[in-house]
């Protein structure tokens, strides 16, 4: 979002960045966001990524990598003298940001929702000057998902819990991108905190075995990513609820709100043909 002021733009976290120019040195701390300065067109622009973006192969193995979306370097940002860090409340170290919010301009993204996602594309294609580029990628990406919005044979209300970790057992709950994503295949989130109580983080919750049972899942994911939830694992869960049907499902397509969105919908509806 832009405000009245020229070259000063307003983040998802409420903060204000003020630039002289369109910013020519980026560095990206989050994987989905550096995808999306990619598929912007913006190679010569981005100076520097994590080690986790791992999308596109090209930056991955060519452009500075600055540390790990959780232990940024940051005295190598400093030396790279970047006009534009894009950050993500969630996936960055609130201290970390903070301390490069005080030497560099830092957008962050917050983003629970589809919605966000695409304010988060219009809104990055704004700063770096492909507004038109980011524009024609938030339609693509909403009638890629316009599939979804009206798949009539979609299962309604298919009991489900989504695991992002294990040792211990963490699952996506509420409030989260993931959850909306589930949402939009017809899934029923069995960890949202409205129809499970016994969980003290409501957006990420640490389940126990026993509660797994107690929710009874029809439906059990195992995300791809951040833990990389093998075959091996379907049994150890198959074990906890013999009567659920239990998936490895490729974790960047649920959890990735860049421009890999416009990959998401067509992966949902080969998940829903196998159920």
């Amino acid at each position: 979002m832009k405000s009245n002021q020229k070259n000063s733009y307003i983040d998802q976290t409420n903060r204000k960045i003020i630039f002289d120019a369109v910013p020519k040195k980026i560095i990206s701390v989050v994987p989905s966001q550096t995808e999306l300065l990619y598929d912007l067109g913006l190679d010569e622009e981005v100076i520097g990524i994590t080690k986790f973006c791992i999308h596109p192969e090209k930056w991955f193995r060519e452009k500075a990598r600055i540390g790990g979306t959780k232990k940024i370097n940051i005295e190598k940002i400093k030396l790279l003298k970047p006009d534009l860090i894009i950050a993500n409340k969630e996936e960055n170290e609130k201290a970390q940001i903070e301390e490069l919010a005080q030497h560099f301009n830092v957008w962050i993204s917050d983003i629970k929702t589809f919605e966000d996602a695409l304010n988060m594309i219009v809104s990055v294609g704004e700063i770096v000057d492909r507004k038109e580029k980011a524009q024609l990628l938030k339609q693509s990406i909403e009638k890629e998902f316009e599939k979804i919005f009206f798949l009539k044979t979609a299962p309604k209300k298919t009991r489900t819990a989504y695991f992002i970790w294990k040792n211990p057992f963490m699952a996506a709950g509420e409030n989260t991108f993931i959850d909306d994503m589930l949402h939009k295949c017809g899934f029923e989130n069995v960890f949202e905190k409205k129809i499970f109580s016994n969980t003290k983080n409501a957006r990420y919750p640490v389940i126990s075995v026993e509660q797994i049972k107690e929710a009874n899942p029809e439906l059990i994911l195992l995300s791809s990513e951040p833990y990389p939830f093998k075959e091996l694992h379907l049994e150890e869960f198959k074990k906890v609820c013999p009567n659920a049907i239990v998936k490895i499902v490729d974790g960047e397509l649920f959890s990735w709100y860049g421009s890999r969105l416009q990959k998401s919908p067509n992966y949902f509806l080969e998940l829903l043909k196998q159920l």
